[in-house]
């Protein structure tokens, strides 16, 4: 006798759960969202730790930490290129190529470091000086950047080993590290800021101290990561020899990267400048509500960074087609949670704002930009994910030269146009913000489906190919 057919109680899963390209996106996505969010909590505890020694010492920290960051940039070159480098050989399965580009960043990385540090200790007076630091500010933001700048050094070899470990896929044990590295640091600095028994107080000194010691403990745990998980001991020479050959297909998608942050940074700063001659409530409504753009950016940003650790496999393995496919799909998932995220900030907007400013004209302000992000949040996060899908191809000279255009004329440019010229206030600044991201989001997917950057991905193979050569192991 025939059994009746029952039908299954089950759900299926979702299309995009059953899609592999994405089940690996959720894998090393969240790690790394999480690794974004904790750098900025740091910076944010800081700044109220800061505060506790006194308000010079708030904005000492807040101006020295500005400098770090734009010294940082330099880090890029080699982080953002050795992913595409080492994803592009795994995926090709050349293992030994990749390896030898892991090595090679480290000498590189410590040049990097220790020019960035030379340049925080010699030119920390001229830094501040050049930021409008009032003179009883100066006089301790100059000596903290001295000190926070020296353990930059750590701080280029960490960023080069990270990398390394993401683009092999372990996101989940590099976030590990991060994590040991922000919570050894926040922990000494309270005890040396503030002393206890006999440690002395030290105010940002001691914050310092500990941004040195808890960077150096997270250098040596990658160093056994790398071990223990690729398989890569590091010779003395690695850490100061120049692998030029090596390095230049880094140097071809890093040095696109670094000048695409520097671009912007630049063309922001000068939208800054616009909010500054519209009075203190504009800076401070300005202020406030970036800080909750901040962790919309995040989802953005992990997502992008994941886009490029996967395509990049992709194209080393000439799964050129799956990679168009993840691209749609991870455009589409990272722009429903971008809009999700940013709705709720806005909606959220009366009563968060309220926790940092009572001035009605503030709160109504921020609540107005709070829902023009939705707009640009969504533009920012269609630019981060595809810029980053091309980046991976090995095209990463286009972003740089059709998004300066946009970033000078609109971004800049429309700030002072719409916000100043015009009278539109902070309101015009946001729409010159908004419509930067959708222009060059827009581009760049216009170059994308059009698979204009096939020909770099050709290239980055053949490439590949010159480069795997037998790398003896120590």
């Amino acid at each position: 006798m025939n059994t009746p057919a029952v039908a299954s109680t089950t759900t299926p899963p979702h299309p995009l759960l059953r899609d592999p390209a994405l089940r690996k996106l959720a894998k090393i996505a969240p790690p790394l969202f999480f690794e974004l969010v904790l750098g900025i909590g740091v910076g944010l505890i800081g700044t109220v730790l800061a505060a506790r020694v006194s308000d010079n010492a708030a904005a000492a920290f807040a101006l020295a930490n500005q400098v770090a960051a734009m010294l940082f940039i330099l880090f890029r070159i080699v982080g953002a290129g050795v992913t595409v480098v080492i994803t592009q050989n795994l995926g090709a399965q050349r293992r030994a190529a990749a390896d030898a580009a892991s090595r090679a960043v480290l000498g590189a990385s410590t040049w990097l470091g220790i020019f960035s540090a030379a340049m925080a200790v010699i030119f920390a007076k001229q830094f501040m000086q050049l930021l409008n630091a009032p003179p009883d500010v100066l006089v301790i933001a100059a000596p903290f950047l001295q000190m926070i700048g020296l353990p930059l050094l750590f701080d280029a070899w960490i960023a080069s080993q990270a990398a390394v470990l993401r683009a092999h896929m372990f996101n989940r044990e590099t976030l590990a590290v991060v994590l040991v590295m922000h919570v050894l640091h926040l922990s000494l600095a309270v005890l040396l800021m503030y002393g206890a028994g006999p440690i002395p107080a030290l105010g940002l000194v001691g914050f310092a101290i500990a941004a040195g010691v808890s960077r150096f403990v997270a250098l040596m745990l990658f160093l056994w990561l790398w071990k223990v998980r690729l398989n890569i001991a590091p010779q003395r020479e690695d850490w100061w020899r120049i692998h030029r050959d090596r390095l230049a297909p880094v140097l071809h998608i890093g040095l696109p990267g670094a000048a695409e942050n520097i671009g912007y940074r630049l063309a922001f700063v000068v939208s800054v400048a616009a909010v500054g001659t519209m009075g203190g409530t504009a800076l401070a409504t300005q202020a406030h509500v970036l800080q909750f753009n901040y962790i919309t950016l995040m989802f953005g940003l992990a997502i992008g960074f994941s886009v490029e650790i996967i395509v990049g496999h992709m194209i080393g393995a000439r799964k050129l087609r799956d990679a168009q496919h993840l691209v749609r799909a991870a455009l589409a998932l990272s722009l429903g949670v971008s809009l999700a995220v940013a709705i709720l900030a806005a909606l959220a907007g009366p009563w968060t704002l309220r926790q940092f400013s009572g001035d009605a004209a503030i709160i109504s302000k921020g609540v107005t930009l709070l829902w023009l992000s939705v707009i640009l949040e969504l533009g920012r996060t269609f630019n981060l994910v595809v810029i980053n899908a091309l980046r991976a191809t090995g095209d990463a000279r286009y972003p740089v030269l059709a998004g300066s255009t946009s970033m000078l004329i609109v971004l800049a440019g429309g700030s002072w146009l719409l916000g100043v010229y015009f009278g539109m206030g902070l309101i015009g600044v946001w729409i010159a913000y908004a419509a930067d991201e959708w222009i060059r989001g827009l581009i760049m997917w216009r170059r994308w489906v059009s698979y204009a950057w096939l020909p770099y991905a050709k290239m980055s193979r053949r490439r590949a190919r010159c480069e795997d050569v037998a790398t003896p192991r120590p």
